[in-house]
């Protein structure tokens, strides 16, 4: 059979030569060289190899990686196996407070999306916390723009929940009977400002709590800041990475599609596309659809009265617009993602239907979604926009290769559950550089255009060391749960 024309790259270019490919290669491993002695100095001299040091290595090493242009792997760092998630409280972490010695019963009304509301549910486990609280198992949004109507229990293990955080939090699933008639009056709603810190829980929730009995905070989404001490930032990712696990059914069919997938092929690329009429509405840009475009996307913009009046060329300029799926293909090929490349593309309702994903499916003619692997198994889950959501989340989370067009919640959610997983490959596009040279990109040839890709994607490709945005988020860079191990001999490698 013919090979297919590659609509990417009119010219192939030749790979480079093995002798090429070593010229380019470190000398015997670095890092592995350089943690070998510090491992010597520290048992003849006590010292501990402190993240200072460790920073210092990889600075030299990253220096020389960026200086040598060092071609990086796109299916896997060759530093990965020296990480690994460590959310373990330590031994003066004490025990969760009894439910009928608790301050109280804490509820939480989420807000948003799935992973939207895994953000919530994490936060409102430390909250809990925090206050000593009982934390009664947290409501899912039915009012959202999805309109699902799930519960806590039809998307999560809640038995599993409950159990798995015991020693941490106390969790029920409902405020005792016998408690509810007892109570003078209904419990007491209030809302918390975003990013709030422990202190305001302590000061302004925990005298009511206490006072009612019990207490619901709603719309609880990003409602407790970032900075929190490690003890309580490692309960986080007890709670995101460990309790929160999917009902058996969700599990089911996202670990079959993920079976479908490895039978077709050994490696695949998950791409997460946000590109849903309201999110690009919301984003203020502008994706050439002409008049038609504008007309339809400013109706929708309507919705929300508080919105700005946005320039779409500042906007893109910024790199604050999602990538089109034509630009996410060209991304990936330009990166070195051949057109026999596995996609699994993990979306809702694409803006412009199957014409505006032709462009990515002519650059990865192996294209698959939920759809299209699940058929009638996917049914059940039709009406209910967070369970299909759960469903890519488990392809993508399994993928080889991850990669987002946006910086929304389950980009966010999926790229630290990567790290602490042991940085499995993550890539974040570059959209304010890449956005200068895909305007430019009929103004150079694909070697060109390839090559500045790779420099404008470099520290944001799932690295170790990876370019951190200007507000650090938890979520996607949980840096008090990944640990670092020393190689075991002068190679590079990690403990069974």
């Amino acid at each position: 059979m013919g090979r297919k024309p590659d609509p990417a790259k009119p010219h192939s270019s030749g790979a480079a030569s093995p002798r090429a490919a070593r010229r380019t290669q470190p000398s015997p491993v670095f890092l592995g060289t350089a943690l070998f002695v510090l491992g010597f100095v520290s048992l003849f001299t006590g010292h501990i190899v402190t993240d200072a040091d460790w920073s210092r290595i990889r600075s030299r090493w990253r220096s020389k990686q960026i200086k040598n242009n060092e071609p990086i792997n796109i299916w896997k760092s060759r530093y990965s196996n020296l990480y690994y998630g460590c959310s373990r409280g330590s031994t003066y972490f004490r025990s969760a407070v009894p439910e009928n010695s608790s301050t109280g019963y804490l509820l939480i009304g989420t807000s948003g999306g799935l992973n939207q509301q895994r953000i919530g549910i994490t936060d409102a486990v430390v909250v809990a916390r925090v206050l000593n609280a009982t934390l009664v198992v947290p409501e899912l949004d039915h009012h959202s723009f999805w309109k699902d109507d799930s519960d806590f229990s039809d998307i999560f293990d809640v038995d599993w929940f409950i159990s798995y955080l015991a020693k941490d939090v106390t969790i029920v699933k409902r405020i005792p009977y016998e408690v509810m008639i007892s109570m003078d009056k209904l419990p007491w709603t209030m809302r918390a400002p975003r990013k709030s810190i422990p202190d305001f829980y302590i000061d302004e929730v925990l005298p009511i709590l206490m006072r009612r009995r019990a207490l619901q905070l709603t719309k609880f989404d990003y409602r407790l800041t970032n900075e929190l001490d490690e003890e309580l930032q490692k309960l986080r990712c007890r709670v995101n990475f460990h309790a929160l696990r999917f009902t058996n059914s969700i599990q089911t069919l996202g670990e079959k599609l993920v079976r479908k997938l490895r039978v077709m092929t050994s490696r695949y690329v998950a791409v997460h596309l946000r590109f849903e009429p309201d999110m690009l509405a919301f984003s203020g840009c502008y994706y050439g659809g002409g008049e038609k475009e504008r007309k339809e996307l400013g109706e929708i913009r309507k919705r929300w009265d508080t919105l700005p009046e946005l320039s779409a060329e500042d906007e893109r300029s910024r790199g604050k617009c999602p990538l089109t799926p034509q630009e996410i293909g060209l991304m990936l090929r330009a990166l070195g993602f051949s057109n026999n490349t596995y996609l699994y593309v993990a979306s809702g309702e694409i803006y412009g239907g199957e014409e505006t994903l032709q462009p990515l499916r002519d650059l990865f003619p192996n294209f698959y979604t939920k759809e299209m692997l699940a058929g009638d198994d996917l049914k059940p889950f039709l009406p209910f926009s967070s369970r299909l959501a759960a469903i890519d989340f488990i392809v993508s989370d399994e993928s080889d290769v991850f990669v987002t067009n946006n910086n929304g919640n389950m980009a966010k959610v999926l790229a630290g559950r990567r790290r602490y997983m042991g940085h499995k490959r993550t890539i974040r596009p570059n959209a304010k550089k890449l956005n200068s040279l895909f305007q430019k990109r009929n103004q150079m040839g694909w070697d060109t255009f390839s090559r500045r890709v790779k420099k404008a994607q470099r520290g944001l490709m799932g690295e170790p060391d990876d370019i951190r945005p200007g507000k650090d988020d938890f979520h996607e860079f949980p840096s008090s749960c990944i640990c670092q191990r020393l190689p075991v001999n002068r190679s590079v490698t990690s403990r069974p």
